[in-house]
């Protein structure tokens, strides 16, 4: 029994020293297994820090942009640009329907053309005269003798006394081209009359400061002697009949035999008698005063007047049996010429002129 006793006292020594290497085993286990679980996250951590890529050599610093790469945009554009503008110039020439050159009008309509008159450079119709007068040598003034000679010459047998001025619609130098046209043949010393026919519109105030009331109308009416209704212009060496707005329709004056009457009077007096007319297409005083007339000169604005409105107005005066002596080709531009490229033909004896 003691034998028991110390062997049961010895046990629990034994067990007392057990459970106590049991704590410290599970307290080592514990602190393995947090250090454990410590590095597994460490490890973790640095594999999703770990980068994906690394450097192989160091990279070259460019001098120039690689894009955009402006030198081919801008060939591009270059090329792209003349293509459209060729292609729109192309159009504009194809779509032209005006008259830039003589010989196409000579083509299109058949008739000669007698003069070709540039712009004349003055702001206001009152001092187209002037510029005429003060600048014989110049552009203008030379296509005006020019004219005149083409006129004038256009029938060796039988000079034109009375001269008739029109044009297919209004605004294409018709009236300037009349009343430059009297003052060169006035200026020759020759006795020369300025009738404005065209008495619906009356422009002449425009262009001369002239008071008198009386004019073409009173005197085909008889209201007044042709003399007083007459008006002398010294400065330019011509007369003038200015027109009066009528009452009754105008052609119906014009066609009256008291008309062709006065005409016939003036030839008796006169030289040359220029009337300015309506424009053709407009009304037809002009078919009806060219059937009294010597000579009818067609004026046609430089790139303006399309192909159809001459071609129209000058078979409304043949379809009445009035002849075209010839056109004129007016207000041409010198710098437009030079654009279209005509600066070869047009504008080449610029050295001759005084403007």
């Amino acid at each position: 029994m003691d034998e028991i006793a110390r062997r049961i006292e010895m046990q629990s020594s034994e067990l007392v020293q057990l459970q106590q290497l049991q704590r410290e085993a599970e307290a080592s286990r514990l602190i393995y297994e947090y250090f454990l679980t410590r590095l597994k996250e460490t490890a973790v951590q640095q594999g999703i820090q770990q980068a994906d890529s690394r450097i192989l050599s160091g990279a070259v610093v460019p001098l120039d942009p690689s894009a955009p790469r402006k030198p081919v945009i801008l060939t591009l554009s270059l090329v792209l640009g003349i293509f459209s503008g060729t292609a729109l110039i192309l159009l504009h020439e194809f779509s032209q329907n005006t008259f830039r050159v003589a010989e196409d009008l000579e083509v299109k309509t058949g008739y000669p053309v007698l003069g070709q008159i540039p712009e004349v450079p003055a702001k206001r119709r009152k001092k187209v005269q002037d510029y005429l007068k003060n600048k014989p040598n110049s552009a203008a003034a030379e296509a005006i003798r020019n004219l005149r000679t083409s006129l004038l010459l256009a029938n060796l047998d039988k000079t034109p006394k009375v001269i008739m001025s029109t044009s297919s619609i209004p605004g294409e130098g018709k009236t300037t081209q009349s009343i430059a046209l009297a003052q060169n043949l006035g200026d020759m010393g020759k006795k020369v009359l300025l009738i404005e026919g065209d008495i619906r519109r009356c422009v002449f105030k425009e262009y001369f400061s002239i008071t008198n009331e009386q004019g073409l109308l009173s005197v085909l009416l008889g209201d007044v002697p042709i003399t007083d209704a007459l008006t002398r212009v010294p400065e330019h060496n011509f007369d003038i009949l200015m027109g009066e707005k009528p009452t009754t329709n105008a052609a119906d004056i014009f066609s009256s035999a008291r008309f062709a009457d006065f005409l016939q009077g003036l030839r008796d007096t006169y030289d040359h008698v220029i009337i300015d007319t309506p424009p053709v297409l407009a009304v037809t005083d002009a078919r009806i005063i060219g059937l009294c007339v010597d000579a009818v000169i067609y004026a046609v604005k430089w790139d303006s007047t399309t192909h159809r409105q001459v071609t129209d107005g000058l078979k409304a005066l043949e379809q009445v049996n009035v002849r075209i002596s010839g056109l004129v080709l007016g207000q041409i531009s010198a710098r437009g010429m030079k654009r279209y490229g005509y600066g070869d033909s047009y504008g080449a004896y610029q050295a001759y002129y005084q403007s």
